[in-house]
């Protein structure tokens, strides 16, 4: 039977597999759509009350596609709603959030050397960044709904700078980063929950009332419609930047952040302009190389590995505590410190290798101890580690280090 700790890792592969499937519907939904109505043309003998028309090919066929501004005549028998690939994406995204940074929090979500937090502080200031967020946006959104929309963006990418500055001043790096991305990503699922299907619903009440529908509710829809095209790009580095270092654990991670924006913004529009049909601006790529060379650069400032338990004397309180007390602890961190720590150390000695892999640093008992769960599952349950098992890590080490862990009693999340 599984023990508790591998359980907890097919739930969390669970959750973020379902994430990855759910993103992908949502993004490659409203993708299509944004370069549908961007290519959408006036063509003759096109429905009075049509806004325009496309014609595509693909899987063997043609599609003739027309666009209604407002609404047609009547409603449709047949309507299909695209709103549940944005709900399920933020949902599962929230799973993860809870799963792995709440249930987690003493690992991944608290950096003592940033902020002394508890648990419940630290996850309190989580919940209530993500419903600030979409306070702000919306608050924005209504303030300039009918002026220029570049003010707007403009305001909105202060606000993302700010945040990415403040997560920085409150949690680990590689939560700070994560915390930007689902800080993006909330405003985006509002945008549909509470805005974009909002507006259609009563659109389509209109219709079956007999009313003439209002067009600004098509309008508002848009706007935010294009502001989820724009901000989609960055919220996947950010998703991603958790698995690299370089980019969440350097001294201007929070600055590296805000400039994914714009490289976001920069790739949106090449690809927006070529829907449109409006030409093929090159510059764009040139903007996203430079600003990607920028980020590069940036992140060869001092790399910030600190974590929980880094010095050899720091305290060890909950789970982590468990662990460095159970039989076996010392032959474990013998058998880590002669295996694991030429790679995992905050200088490695591997040739060619300048940075802890993950950002994980396995030099002192304490260390070991914190990352004790990731040390079972990855070189006890398999063998994923040593990579290719380079620096020979024997069964009877291996065997070691599950006896130790399951000895505990503990599994699961640190907390």
């Amino acid at each position: 039977m599984y023990d508790w700790a591998v359980l907890w890792e097919w739930v969390e592969i669970a959750a973020r597999w379902t994430h990855v499937i759910t993103a992908i519907a949502w993004i490659g939904s409203s993708f299509y759509f944004i370069a549908l109505d961007l290519g959408l043309r006036k063509a003759p003998g096109m429905p009075e009350l049509a806004h325009g028309e496309e014609w595509q090919v693909h899987g063997g066929g043609f599609y003739h596609i027309q666009k209604y501004l407002v609404a047609p005549e009547r409603l449709p028998e047949h309507l299909t709603w695209f709103k549940w690939e944005s709900y399920a994406t933020w949902l599962s995204g929230f799973a993860m959030l809870v799963l792995v940074y709440y249930l987690g929090a003493d690992l991944y979500l608290i950096d003592p050397t940033v902020m002394e937090l508890q648990t419940w502080q630290a996850v309190a200031i989580s919940v209530a960044s993500l419903a600030f967020g979409w306070l702000v946006y919306n608050t924005l959104c209504r303030i300039f709904v009918n002026a220029n929309q570049t003010g707007l963006m403009v305001a909105l990418f202060v606000v993302l700078v700010a945040m990415a500055w403040g997560y920085t001043q409150v949690f680990s790096g590689r939560a700070a980063l994560l915390h930007l991305g689902a800080f993006t990503a909330t405003i985006m699922s509002a945008n549909v929950f509470m805005v974009i299907i909002p507006n259609q619903k009563i659109v389509v009440a209109d219709l079956k009332a007999g009313r003439t529908p209002d067009p600004k509710y098509g309008k508002i829809a848009k706007q935010r419609s294009t502001h989820n095209n724009y901000l989609t790009l960055p919220v996947l580095f950010l998703m991603l930047s958790n698995h690299y270092p370089l980019v969440f654990a350097t001294q201007y991670n929070w600055l590296i952040a805000s400039l994914v924006f714009l490289m976001g913004v920069t790739i949106r529009h090449w690809f927006n302009t070529q829907h449109a049909r409006k030409g093929s601006p090159h510059w764009t790529w040139a903007a996203t190389a430079v600003l990607f060379l920028i980020i590069a650069w940036l992140s060869t400032a001092p790399m910030k590995v600190a974590a929980p338990g880094e010095e050899e004397g720091a305290a060890l309180s909950g789970a982590a505590l468990t662990y460095a007390s159970s039989t076996g602890f010392d032959d474990v961190v013998t058998i880590v410190q002669g295996r694991c720590s030429m790679c995992h150390a905050a200088e490695p000695a591997w040739d060619g290798m300048y940075w802890p892999p993950k950002g994980v640093v396995l030099e002192t008992p304490a260390q070991i101890a914190h990352e004790a769960r990731r040390i079972y599952l990855q070189a006890g349950v398999s063998h994923a580690m040593p990579p290719g098992n380079l620096s020979y890590m024997e069964p009877e080490e291996r065997a070691a280090i599950v006896e130790w862990f399951r000895s505990t009693g503990v599994g699961g999340v640190e907390g």
